[in-house]
Formats: structure tokens, sequence, C-alpha cells
């Protein structure tokens, strides 16, 4: 008899287990590159961009209307993202300073590995070598970002390699895609966590006659480039839920679709010959500012989450929310323990579930170099060395009406909050460094209303080709 209980309770035990499994989603980030807030269909911003799979996943669950990412800038946004923190907590302000920080965080894919998750990367990564992807918790990579070799260890079919440089045998955009399809199919039975990092529509513009064909007529070229590589990232959504649902997955899955900034207008939106630097083709609008500013049009992102049967679909969701909540709504799901500190953002399924019908956050708060900025409900109080603005949101998204003076008690309260925040990175302060000379001119022109003395226009520019 006691052997028999003894049985029993481990096999209760056992099952406990497995039906603590079987509770725990799949989790998919699908992270795009330098995509302006107007180029999701649903979005109803524009009417030539065509993203039918992404406006069914937003239909399915939620379209954030002020989702923001944690950086104008690829490095710092994306680390942000894949640790959970806000990065000048570790040293990773922006492009070009040392990893070191980084490499010494945990991951959330390190976090659900440790908790039983497959993971996998795909795409651009920029945070280190990619035959060192797998150091940061992603037991699969397939680093593919343009035409040459990447490093991986799975094929196009998801089957096992050894690390290595792969020569490219599909258009990145879809090499990824099919990657990830293809580690569905393979670890449908097992929770999984994909980083779908897509490096589109960045530069440079690169897009294959298949999709530059689906936009005839007239348009800048380099619109037309970004318009075909956001359509190749649908493509790749669709093939990815396509999967998902063939194995009965839909509802087993969270998906977030997130871009990493804002688009680089170079101001002008010159439409210059090639693919390579300058405007990426893709549009910010009706936000002000771009790629490079901590105005919105900087890091005021498309933004997506969809879990159906969980989050009710068809939400218009009107409260600001931060990629840093995707790593603290995934260690919530995945029953992970945390500790405080570890995690910046907020689990956001309670809120869009509909179960807490308050606002995630009090506030969010930035600081990327000589920029500083803060949102506490509709109120932004946006810096740029000695310069400072506040907006409200609500009556001024676009950012055009400094109500600084009319409002300095709102000012007041939201620098102080600003100010205590920023002692808290590393190194603490509004600011590490100077205003860049660009950046300068893009204050000029956006939020003053002024020509800049250092960028051409474009009609000079035309006249020099």
């Amino acid at each position: 008899m006691k052997s028999l209980s003894l049985q029993t309770v481990l096999l209760l035990l056992l099952l406990s287990a497995v039906a603590t499994a079987n509770d725990r989603p799949n989790i998919i980030v699908i992270y795009t590159d330098d995509h302006g807030y107007a180029d999701l269909s649903c979005q109803g911003v524009v009417d030539d961009v065509r993203t039918p799979n992404v406006d069914a996943l937003a239909n399915s669950g939620v379209l954030a209307r002020h989702g923001y990412s944690t950086a104008p800038q690829c490095i710092p946004s994306r680390a942000g993202l894949l640790v959970g923190k806000f990065q000048s907590k570790f040293g990773v302000e922006a492009n070009g300073q040392s990893l070191e920080g980084f490499d010494r965080e945990l991951t959330i894919a390190e976090r659900l590995q440790s908790a039983g998750y497959i993971t996998a990367q795909f795409g651009k990564w920029h945070l280190g070598p990619g035959p060192r992807i797998t150091d940061h918790g992603f037991k699969h990579v397939y680093n593919q970002n343009s035409g040459g070799p990447f490093a991986a260890n799975i094929g196009l079919d998801g089957k096992d390699r050894e690390m290595g440089m792969l020569p490219a045998k599909a258009y990145h955009i879809d090499g990824c895609s099919q990657a990830a399809a293809a580690i569905v199919d393979r670890y449908k039975d097992d929770p999984f966590f994909l980083y779908v990092a897509y490096r589109a529509p960045h530069v440079p513009l690169d897009a294959t006659k298949k999709y530059l064909d689906r936009f005839p007529g007239e348009m800048p070229e380099r619109r037309r480039q970004a318009l075909a590589m956001l359509s190749a990232v649908d493509d790749g959504v669709g093939l990815i839920t396509s999967t998902l649902a063939k194995h009965n997955l839909t509802e087993k899955t969270l998906i977030f679709y997130i871009g990493d900034n804002g688009a680089p207008l170079k101001i002008h939106k010159r439409d210059a010959p090639g693919g390579g630097p300058g405007w990426d083709g893709s549009l910010n609008d009706p936000l002000n500012g771009e790629k490079g500013m901590l105005a919105e049009g900087g890091m005021h992102v498309p933004f997506v989450v969809s879990w159906p049967g969980t989050i009710p679909a068809g939400q218009i969701y009107d409260h600001p929310i931060s990629a840093l909540d995707v790593a603290a709504t995934a260690a919530s799901l995945a029953k992970l323990e945390t500790k405080p500190g570890d995690l910046d953002g907020v689990n956001l399924i309670p809120f869009l579930s509909g179960e807490n019908k308050a606002a995630p956050h009090d506030a969010l708060m930035w600081r990327w170099i000589a920029q500083a900025a803060i949102r506490g409900g509709d109120w932004k109080l946006l810096r740029g060395g000695e310069r400072e603005y506040l907006y409200n949101l609500r009556s001024d998204i676009e950012e055009q009406h400094n109500v600084l003076r009319k409002y300095p008690e709102v000012a007041d309260r939201l620098r102080r909050k600003l100010t205590t925040w920023s002692e808290t990175l590393d190194p603490p302060g509004l600011a590490t460094g100077p205003m860049a000379p660009a950046w300068i001119d893009y204050y000029d022109f956006y939020l003053e209303g002024k020509t800049p003395n250092r960028v051409k226009s474009p009609a000079k520019a035309k006249a020099k080709r």
C-alpha cells in the first residue's frame, strides 16, 4: 500500500509538471528594422502599403497605437528588448559602445531555455559575432540578414548543422521565414521561443523582383523598395502563422510584432539612386521626427500583440507600452522566478486581456546620449541638449506645439521623475554627451521649423547628381 501511494504521488507530480508545461505558451517575437510607424496597412495612415498577414495578426489581437521601442537606434533597442531592462543600466546606450555589459546580462532566451523552452534566433543580431549567438541562450541560429554568407547551426529545413558560415540559398527575408517555419514544424510538441529579426526595410534596400512587382506605378524607387521588403516580411508572417495553424498551435502561441526604431528620413527623403545609405523608403507619418531622435518619429513604432483565445480580438489599445514588456511578459507566462531589478517591463497579458483596466505604466522614460524623454499619460517632456519641449500627445501626437511655458508645473513634475530615474543609469544623468551636428539639424527642422544649414535641399541635391 505504501508503495502504491508513493507511485500515485509520483504520478500526480508528473501529471502536474506536464500540465504546467502545457499551460506555457509558445512565444514569437517578430522584430523589424528601421520600420516607420505609418507602414502597416492596419495603421490606416497611408494607402500604398499592403500587409494583410500582419493586419490579420492585429485583427486577432491588439493593435497598440502607442507602442515604443527603447531607443531610436538599432543596437541599444535590441539589447533592451532581449534583456528586458533599459539598456543604459548595463552600458549599451548607443551603437558603437562596448557590448561587455550585454554579455554579462541574462537574456530572455537564456531564462526561457532554463525553463525548458526551445530557443531560436533568425536574421539580424547586431549584438556581437554571429557564431556567439548561442552564448546568449539561443539553441538554434539562422543569422541571415543579407545575400552573403552568415552564421548558422541549422539550415533552411530546420535541421542541425555544425555552427559556421552558411552561403545564402534564399533572399534573406524569405530565408529567415522558411527557417522559422521549419523550427515550428520540428518542435510542434515543445514550448518554443523564436526571435525573428528581419533586416527590413533597413538599407541596403535589396528587394527581389517578386516583391517589387507588387508595387507598380509612379513612386520614389526607395519607397517601392521599402514597400516590397515589408511585403516580404508580411509573407513571412503569413508562413509562420499558417504553420502554427497547421499544428493547432494558434491558441497556444503569443506573437509580438514590433519595430526597433523609426525610419531614417534624412529630413528630405531623397530618392537617391542605389539602395545604400540614406532614406530607407519607410514613413513615420503622422509622427514628427525620425531615427536618431527621441521625438515620436524616432521610437514610437509599429506594435502588434496576438494570442487568440487569451487576448480578445480586434482591439485598438491606447495606453503606452514598451518593448521592455516582452521579456517581463514571457518570464511571467513561463513561470520564471525573477528578482527585483531583473526586468523593467510588466506582464502585459492582464492588461490586454481586459482583466486589468489600468494603464500598464505610470511613465515610460528614455535616455540616448544627449537626449532624454519621459511620457507620463498624455504628457511628454523631451530634452535635446539644452533644449526642452513639452507636448500633450492626446491633442498633439505630431509634436507641433511646445506648451512648456503654458504648463510649467507639468514640466517640473515630469522633469523631477526623469531626473530621478536617470540616476539609476550607468553613467547617471540626463545626458552622456553633447548634441551631434545631425541631431541639431533634426531638432531645428522638426521641432523648431527651421531650415538646417548643413542639410542640402532636395533641389540642390538633385542639381548635383
